[in-house]
């Protein structure tokens, strides 16, 4: 990147900025006319020159640079010359609107390509180098610190040369009025060119301190984030509140004195610009007095001067944003140039291999630390690329190390790493991406779907472009012109042959045969039961969801089922389910039919009016509320009872704890509104066999279903949609699949009821060969930040099973399943050594007996092989590797 933020900008917008100089230039003539017309209205339209000048000696000619254009009466000529001001001051303001309109839109044009720069070199830098710098450094150099960049790149060479060349209009002006006005209007400028600049220098250094200040603080805050946990778990919470109010009070006193500094400058300057008016009232006025100056000269000189100030000021202003840029750029710059960036046509060069072949060959491989201390060293090795590696070592022997090189996410400081014919260090990531597959113990999980996660590693190159031909034509010409990459983002980008499918149709089997591989499939199954599917955009999934509905259906009047699960039936209560979902008889999309708010909700309350359930409802509520205050008042919130029984929250009790005490539970209907519908809220969510406490007998549960007609009936225009109904024969889009399924409420009171029900739905849809559709609608799942929404387990499957999916020529797994539970292990050891026959695999082992499943074995000691061949033949006694096994 370039040293110099001039340099970068006129590299980039050379032509913009000649085309802008030349609409500055065409500018200043007009402005230069526009300060000769008040001369002109004064001296010539009311006579000024001439005190004993008549209105009969008009008309008189209409005269600009000795230019005679035509006569005209007074009253005419002081309104065409007001008239040309006019229309003089709409064209000056015209050619300043294109101008900072222009500039601007060349500004965030620049700031685009600066952050896209300085993204695309994160994407380049080594991976040592992020122990040194953090996402609390980073990511407010991208946004925040080079935001100002924009507004000072368009104005670059604009301003100077607008303001600039305003400023000189106007002192040519004065000086062709009166050379002494002139001089007396430049006086004071070289004081403030020789001051300024120095009290600017010493803003700047604060300026470097306070931006290096930030960024420290930034970066204790992401260490804070990310350690929130221990903070709590040691009592941490004051010193980290007092180191923080420490760094706060160093970038505070930084900028108390810049503002000291700062307004010290601005004071001097306005305290300058004074002097100026007070050398023109009192030379000018003499010179009027003394006949050596028109008063229409005078008044010219005071209106020039009064355009003059506001460009200097502009200018003045430029230098200090000038330098305060000229800051930010160059420390920005200097952080994204770390040492062993890759280069940037390895990172966007098209492959030149379509796979790797021959042997993997380690010569005299060497790796050093930030230090100089040797991690891996002289290792050399030949492995041909059809076998399995086991690679065993302690902690600290290297073979981490050894793995990402490997990779080639590190690059070795000495030595040669080959492949066939092709040294890795002139590959290009298109080939190492594509043809090396590299897990390792933490893998990433990005915020997206389970899905795009698993495709991941095939997202390559973009298949066509989507969305308006015309629209995307422009935007790809914009992105262009800020150096932006062009590839459409919505543009479908998955390499679908590589995962051995012909599109998006057939992709699903790949994705499967991928998560069986990281015994993840029973995960995503599960996950898909608590999905849910479009049925308008996948119909036949519907169909047969519908279909192991009635399947499961004809199993549950089996005896042994029978009374485990309470199917909904729009004749019937269901009394395993809350009172509110038998009013609605659905799953609400709308938030304002969830239940904590149906007690509010307009049609609810009529239907429950109509009903005659308001009063019964809400003396039950009262009872409930009186019942919880009873069980619960003097349980700590986190009491099981407290979580598993109590309807009302723990935050919550006091105030119906307060409702109750000063409540007549004979005059309920005395209440207020708000009382009322608190003590409303309550009874939708009593279950009765959940509950047993007799509030819903069977003469509410009667005018329960009464009022659930009345609002299917009667559902407003406005409610349309805002309740998936339960209808045995229609496929419930607002419910997940295994409500759609199940189509009930398992029964409480029975032993093991939700396994028995759930091994039972397990099997109608395996019968069914539904497992498939079910599991596509897991790979949906949203993973969350990071793949918070995902245990620590299931995000390494995952990442176990990315790398799989892109089916690569060698398979590097680095301890990638060291945290996951013996069975685990060992299913997905078998399954990746089974899929990957006659590809090759090279394993990083946490356990050294689980070597002996591998063709070969490499024991790594003080990043050095020291032993390497068949596990049979180099598990001897006195060797490392019995030393190693001997030891787990």
């Amino acid at each position: 990147m370039d040293k110099s933020i001039f340099r970068f900008t006129f590299r980039h917008t050379k032509a913009q900025q000649v085309y802008i100089l030349l609409v500055t230039a065409c500018s200043l003539p007009f402005y230069y006319v526009s300060l000769e017309i008040p001369k002109l209205i004064v001296n010539h339209a009311l006579g000024a020159d001439d005190p004993t000048l008549q209105g009969d000696e008009f008309p008189r000619p209409l005269t600009i640079f000795g230019f005679e254009l035509f006569a005209l009466e007074q009253i005419w000529l002081l309104l065409t010359l007001c008239i040309l001001f006019l229309a003089l001051v709409f064209v000056n303001g015209g050619f300043k609107l294109y101008i900072n309109i222009y500039k601007g839109r060349l500004g965030e044009r620049m700031l685009r390509r600066l952050r896209y720069m300085l993204y695309a070199r994160i994407l380049r830098f080594p991976l040592p180098h992020f122990r040194k710098v953090s996402q609390g450094e980073l990511i407010p150099m991208i946004t925040a610190e080079v935001e100002p960049l924009g507004g000072f790149i368009g104005d670059a060479f604009a301003l100077p040369a607008l303001q600039g060349g305003l400023l000189l209009t106007a002192i040519f002006f004065i000086f062709a009025q009166d050379p002494l006005m002139g001089a007396a209007a430049i006086a004071l400028y070289p004081i403030q060119g020789y001051i300024i600049p120095r009290l600017q220098r010493r803003v700047n250094a604060l300026a470097k301190a306070r931006v290096r200040a930030v960024r420290r603080l930034s970066d204790r805050i992401g260490e804070s984030v990310a350690g929130v946990r221990e903070i709590h778990a040691h009592d941490a919470s004051r010193y980290a509140l007092s180191d923080f109010s420490q760094r706060l009070s160093e970038i505070f006193d930084i900028r108390y004195q810049i503002y000291n500094k700062k307004f010290f400058i601005k004071f001097l300057n306005n305290f300058l610009a004074q002097l100026t008016p007070f050398f023109f009232f009192t030379i000018g006025g003499v010179l009027v007095i003394e006949g050596d100056l028109t008063l229409g000269s005078l008044v010219a000189i005071l209106a020039a001067y009064k355009d003059l100030s506001p460009p200097w000021k502009e200018l003045l202003a430029f230098y200090q944003i000038k330098e305060d840029s000229r800051i930010k750029y160059e420390q920005v710059v200097a952080q994204f140039e770390p040492q062993g960036m890759l280069d940037e046509e390895k990172q966007t060069a098209a492959p030149g291999l379509d796979r790797l072949d021959g042997d993997l060959v380690a010569a005299n491989l060497s790796l050093q630390d930030d230090d100089q201390v040797s991690i891996v060293s002289g290792v050399s090795f030949t492995l041909p690329l059809n076998e399995h590696v086991a690679v065993v070592g302690s902690a600290g022997s290297g073979k981490e190390e050894l793995m990402l090189m490997l990779a080639r996410l590190v690059a070795p400081t000495g030595g040669r790493l080959s492949v066939g014919a092709a040294d890795f260090a002139d590959l290009p990531e298109s080939v190492t991406g594509r043809r090396i597959g590299f897990v390792a113990q933490n893998g990433f999980v990005f915020q997206a779907s389970l899905r795009n996660n698993l495709f991941y590693g095939l997202r390559r190159r973009p298949a066509g472009a989507a969305g308006d031909a015309a629209a995307r034509a422009d935007w790809e010409a914009e992105s262009e012109r800020a150096g932006n990459s062009t590839d459409d983002v919505f543009a479908d980008w998955v390499d679908y042959r590589a995962a051995g499918a012909s599109g998006p149709e057939d992709a699903i089997g790949p994705a499967l045969r991928a998560l069986d591989v990281a015994d993840m499939a029973e995960d995503v199954y599960r996950l898909g039961l608590r999905g849910s599917l479009d049925p308008a955009a996948r119909p036949d999934a519907a169909r047969r969801v519908l279909e192991v509905r009635h399947a499961l259906a004809e199993r549950l009047e089996e005896p042994r089922y029978r009374a485990l699960v309470e199917t909904f039936d729009p004749e019937r209560y269901n009394t395993n389910a809350t009172l509110a979902e038998n009013l609605i008889f659905g799953t609400p999309t709308d938030e304002t039919l969830e239940m904590d708010r149906l007690a509010e909700n307009a049609h609810v309350l009529a239907v429950l009016d109509e009903a005659d359930l308001i009063d019964a409802l809400v003396s039950r509520g009262y009872r409930l509320a009186a019942t919880m205050i009873e069980l619960f008042a003097d349980l700590p919130p986190d009491h099981e009872l407290f979580q598993r029984f109590s309807f009302i929250d723990a935050d919550d009790l006091p105030d119906y704890q307060a409702l109750v005490a000063r409540v007549d539970k004979e005059r309920l209907d005395a209440l207020d509104e708000a009382d009322r519908t608190k003590l409303l809220s309550l009874p939708f969510r009593l279950i009765p066999a959940r509950h047993r406490l007799g509030l819903l007998d069977e003469e509410v549960q009667t005018k329960v279903l009464a009022a659930r007609k009345r609002f299917m009936e009667t559902l407003p225009a406005a409610l349309a949609g805002a309740v998936g109904f339960f209808d045995p024969g229609t496929y419930n889009a607002a419910a997940t699949v295994q409500d759609n399924v199940l189509f009930g409420k398992v029964a409480y009171g029975q032993a093991q009821a939700a396994e028995k029900i759930g091994r039972l739905v397990s099997d109608v849809i395996d019968d069914r060969g539904l497992r498939p559709t079910v599991m596509e609608v897991g790979l949906d799942y949203q993973a969350g930040i990071a793949g918070a929404r995902l245990s620590s387990a299931q995000r390494q499957k995952l990442t176990i099973a990315r790398a799989v999916m892109k089916a690569p020529d060698v398979l590097i797994v680095s301890e990638a399943t060291a945290a996951l539970e013996a069975a685990s292990q060992n299913r997905i050891l078998d399954n990746i050594l089974k899929a990957f026959e006659g590809r090759g695999v090279i394993w990083s082992l946490h356990r050294a007996n689980l070597a002996a499943r591998f063709d070969r074995v490499l024991v790594m000691k003080n990043g050095r092989v020291v032993e390497q061949g068949r596990y049979d033949e180099i598990d001897a006694e006195g060797t490392v590797l019995r030393e190693l096994t001997a030891n787990e």
